[in-house]
């Protein structure tokens, strides 16, 4: 009896490193200097073209978004930043209200000035940013977002908005992508 307890003991042993070996279990090729030396030209270069700005001493004027489950103006809008567009300075605050629970703003990666650092809010607090630079500013509710929960601060006029056209051309996830494209029209840029 150990004697087949052994060899079923030692046929599961094999077994399991036979499944071991096929999921992966060898060692992952290094990259050579030549394949490496690339990868990270193009880094440091990305880098070097999203040099951080500096901050931005607040000029005073603060500008309120709110974010509704139900739009107020309109009984059919759901999951809404209210504006959804604001023309604004740099220096000019914007702060994002949570008037209803469950949403929240972060700015959307592709969509604002090169340099410039995002913010992500909490869901349910407040969140400010002071506006660095000229641009288009997206941002987002995340949980909302395919929803069409989307917004956008632009800060300048014409030739100003340097990264406008990028800016347009981001895919966005459901709904997102048709609000954009009428806060865009509405912004005639």
């Amino acid at each position: 009896m150990n004697m087949k307890r052994n060899v079923l003991k030692s046929a599961v042993a094999v077994a399991s490193l036979a499944a071991l070996s096929a999921c992966g279990g060898q060692q992952a090729e290094q990259p050579t200097e030549e394949a490496a030396a690339p990868a990270a030209a193009e880094t440091e270069t990305a880098e070097a073209e999203a040099e951080p700005l500096p901050e931005v001493e607040a000029n005073g004027t603060v500008i309120e978004v709110n974010m509704y489950t139900k739009d107020p103006d309109n009984p059919s809008g759901l999951q809404v930043f209210k504006p959804r567009l604001v023309n604004a300075n740099v220096g000019d605050t914007i702060k994002f209200i949570p008037s209803d629970p469950t949403h929240q703003s972060s700015s959307i990666d592709d969509m604002i000035p090169a340099g410039a650092q995002g913010w992500e809010g909490k869901i349910n607090e407040e969140v400010t940013y002071v506006l660095p630079t000229e641009g288009v500013y997206g941002y987002k509710c995340v949980p909302h977002y395919a929803a069409g929960m989307v917004g956008m601060v632009v800060v300048g006029e014409g030739d100003e908005i340097q990264n406008a056209e990028d800016a347009r051309n981001v895919t966005h996830p459901g709904l997102a992508g048709n609000v954009f494209e009428e806060i865009f029209d509405e912004a005639s840029i």
